[in-house]
């Protein structure tokens, strides 16, 4: 068998752009702020996780300018040769201070984040159990692994004490959850976590990527958002969220995060973050330092929306963040909502059984400090319209 035969007969996509219904690769031809031109059209973006707005903040853009005139472009190799410049190194050590941690470690992507953490340190005879919601690069950072990976039910805590009882109390274990869930929007029951990877020897690893710069009363996280920082013994964040930028990193004890820096082959084999990203990443965590107020803002925008769409009678799961999923349950439903939104305006996320259990199809939305009431109030008119054309509420 000719192993691309499958590319050819690959026709789910083909029949999708051809009915209209393929919400996937979409162009953007703006900046995406609470609007974006997709199509040529200005839209309004509540599919992005531009949580804090910081994308087209004026602090970040000048700061990216001026580190492309005092770097150039790039850095034409890996962190472990010749690819740490001085902005890398001030980058982690204002990231491991704001997460009061001993070091911090930037990769690349915040995919890689995952694999590299996970892989160097899960070995043969070890195990890594994860949430079956985890994120993906969780799960591929797993295969990369030489251990056995173990899942337990989503935020199931006697599912997880299941799995761990079942453990050789000689073995190596790891737990990976997700801090808040991506599609659904969920927070983990970190304390329950937390205690039991205490009472059964296990590592603690969170990944924060949809938490830090929004959960927290200074933003890091879970972790502050229960009180329980010093539980978490690798927090994994990313930079494509609240930081506006691209990339991720971990915070740990040093010796930990050397580890990781000299065995983490997603690290050690890739090209460095672009000083221009690592700018992006230093303006933004200023402002999430000295601007508390866009989580506030944020917060009551989330509200805002959330009730709007359960008062309508939209069913938004166990949403307890600014992801606020509409769940339809159908992948053809779900894809015809989403283009009814599109063609009036509103740009969301479809999410069916690639990134959600069967029969969870949904549509993902997710608010923007810098939506304005007019808008969020716009965004409801708008699926209250099309919830009623598709008898989806009454």
């Amino acid at each position: 068998m000719n192993l691309l035969e499958k590319c050819y007969n690959f026709e789910e996509a083909k029949i999708a752009r051809k009915m209209g219904w393929h919400p996937y690769f979409k162009v953007v031809e703006s900046e995406q702020g609470a609007e974006a031109i997709v199509d040529g059209k200005k839209m309004i973006m509540v599919g992005s996780n531009n949580y804090l707005g910081l994308t087209n903040h004026p602090k970040v853009k000048e700061a990216v300018v001026k580190a492309v005139k005092q770097y150039g472009t790039g850095c034409t190799g890996s962190r472990y040769l010749n690819g740490t410049l001085t902005i890398h190194v001030e980058a982690e050590e204002r990231l491991a201070d704001f997460m009061q941690r001993e070091a911090a470690l930037m990769f690349s992507t915040g995919y890689q984040t995952n694999l590299g953490t996970i892989a160097s340190l899960v070995g043969k005879g070890d195990y890594v159990i994860t949430d079956r919601l985890d994120h993906a690069s969780i799960f591929d950072g797993c295969r990369l692994s030489f251990g056995k990976t173990l899942k337990f039910r989503h935020n199931d805590m006697s599912d997880l004490e299941r799995v761990l009882s079942q453990l050789d109390p000689e073995c190596g274990r790891m737990v990976v959850v997700d801090g808040v869930f991506s599609m659904e929007g969920s927070i983990v029951s970190l304390p329950e976590v937390a205690k039991l990877c205490q009472a059964y020897g296990a590592v603690l690893v969170v990944d924060d990527a949809h938490s830090i710069g929004i959960l927290g009363d200074h933003g890091r996280g879970t972790g502050e958002h229960f009180g329980i920082e010093q539980s978490v013994d690798i927090s994994v964040g990313t930079f494509s969220k609240s930081f506006a930028s691209m990339g991720g990193f971990i915070a740990a004890d040093f010796d930990v995060v050397d580890y990781i820096k000299h065995h983490a082959r997603a690290l050690m084999f890739s090209a460095s973050m672009a000083p221009a990203t690592v700018a992006a990443v230093i303006a933004a965590l200023d402002i999430i330092q000295q601007e508390p107020e866009r989580r506030e803002v944020l917060w009551r925008n989330t509200r805002h929306l959330r009730n709007g769409l359960q008062d309508l009678g939209f069913n938004t799961g166990r949403s307890a963040t600014p992801v606020i999923p509409v769940i339809l349950g159908e992948d053809h439903l779900t894809f015809r909502f989403w283009k009814a939104l599109f063609e009036r305006g509103v740009f969301t996320n479809a999410a069916v059984r690639q990134a959600v259990a069967p029969g969870g199809s949904l549509l993902r939305t997710s608010v923007i400090a810098t939506h304005t009431p007019p808008q969020l109030d716009h965004v409801l008119e708008v699926f209250a319209d099309v919830g009623r054309e598709l008898c989806v509420i009454p």
